[in-house]
């Protein structure tokens, strides 16, 4: 017996010793941190973490693996901090609810999920969904499934009649009176409630519809849809348990609601004045911009009954204004995560966000560091994800070509690695 614990402790040395490295060589890498662009950099991976990263193309031992990407731009993996990953934008979208099982849904967001991941989303921030949101990110973590490491809302917290409210626009026999359950809450006991039922459900962070919303079956896409006393006690009961609130919100009083209230931040943030941008910046609320969102809505509510008539009238006044209040909102100060509200426009195409943003004024650097280093700083997870520094998990994607010169390069991604493994990897 003795002689066996010998072996198996020398086995067990020498695997340690010899455990394969990735030397992953950079001709030039984003830091996420500063927002510069380094040159001439090898990142060190061993299991699911970053070793060290040196200077110059260090070459690999013999029994480890070198990856060139000397004509790419490196970088943290991309964190989408607004997705729903359980659909996407389509002409029967509306009726889905009534054909589709919770089983339809979690089998049709696997696609999503994969085409995420492969356009270098290696995190994304999911906003309310069916709860299959919740199984898809307990999947992925499994390795049962292709996709991005997900925290999700689970499903959104709305008031009775507001913008995720389930039954909105229903037959009133079909209606009835959903709760905190279900997400519909009226008076700070059942914004306690609803807090409570999220973390029950297993969610990861809660999201609130402040405001009204865009492709709600509900006729006003901005009015005020919480008391600033509801808000509190939601954000009170969050954190206890941990969590980050995100506020879904177009109109200014209902982010002046939700500012006060204590939300870690805006999401669209449409029609944000100046009497919204310093109350942004005094507490240190993030803007979640979504311009591709807008702009996607309303191009899809020119097609001829591609959403009812309610939808398209909000999608043509509300979606193109996004760019420009992004904008504004840069420039005054405001801090800025990255999120592209995929689903209200094909997954996948998510990297079109950064071409909006650098139209609109943020430099392209800045604009990798709001879905990196700040949007690691929205979740929390600086400590683990945002830029590539020893110790942290293992999330490197490239792009080929320089992202400075061209900012479409952001479209052409040729390797992911998530968590140390390699999903995409081009020659």
């Amino acid at each position: 017996m003795k002689k066996l614990s010998l072996f198996l402790l020398i086995a067990s040395f020498h695997f340690t010793v010899s455990a394969q490295k990735t030397f992953i060589q950079c001709g030039k890498l984003v830091d996420a941190k500063t927002a510069k662009l380094l040159t001439s950099k090898t990142i060190v991976v061993e299991g699911n973490k970053i070793l060290e990263v040196l200077d110059g193309y260090v070459n690999a031992g013999s029994n480890d693996k070198r990856i060139d990407l000397k004509n790419s731009t490196v970088m943290p993996g991309l964190m989408d901090m607004h997705v729903h990953i359980e659909n996407e934008t389509n002409p029967n979208r509306y009726l889905e609810g009534f054909t589709q099982s919770q089983a339809d849904i979690a089998y049709g967001s696997l696609r999503f999920a994969e085409r995420d991941l492969m356009a270098g989303f290696t995190s994304v921030r999911d906003l309310g969904g069916s709860g299959a949101n919740i199984a898809m990110r307990k999947a992925i973590q499994k390795g049962y499934v292709v996709g991005p490491r997900i925290f999700t809302a689970g499903k959104s917290i709305a008031t009775t009649g507001g913008h995720a409210d389930p039954t909105n626009n229903y037959r009133p026999d079909l209606m009835g009176d959903p709760g905190p359950k279900e997400g519909v809450v009226n008076g700070v006991e059942d914004a306690y409630k609803a807090v409570r039922q999220r973390y029950k459900d297993g969610s990861d962070l809660i999201k609130i519809t402040a405001s009204g919303g865009v492709l709600s079956m509900a006729s006003s896409g901005e009015n005020p849809q919480f008391t600033e006393e509801e808000v509190k006690a939601i954000v009170a009961a969050a954190k206890d348990y941990g969590f980050k609130v995100a506020a879904h919100c177009h109109g200014v009083e209902a982010m002046k609601r939700a500012i006060r209230g204590g939300v870690n931040s805006i999401e669209h943030g449409t029609l944000m004045d100046e009497s919204v941008f310093p109350l942004m910046v005094q507490y240190g609320t993030y803007l979640v911009p979504t311009i591709i969102a807008g702009k996607s809505a309303a191009d899809s509510a020119k097609i001829p009954g591609y959403f009812p008539p309610m939808v398209t009238k909000k999608a043509l006044e509300i979606g193109p204004k996004i760019q420009n209040t992004f904008s504004k909102a840069y420039k005054a100060g405001v801090k800025i995560a990255f999120g592209t509200d995929a689903g209200v426009y094909a997954h996948g195409i998510n990297w079109k966000e950064f071409v909006y943003m650098t139209e609109a004024g943020m430099p392209i650097l800045e604009a990798i560091q709001s879905a990196t280093w700040n949007a690691a700083d929205l979740m929390g997870t600086q400590n683990i994800l945002g830029s590539i520094e020893p110790n942290k998990l293992a999330d490197i994607i490239a792009v080929n070509g320089d992202p400075t010169k061209d900012v479409n390069v952001m479209g052409q991604v040729n390797f992911v690695m998530k968590d140390g493994v390699i999903y995409k990897q081009k020659k």
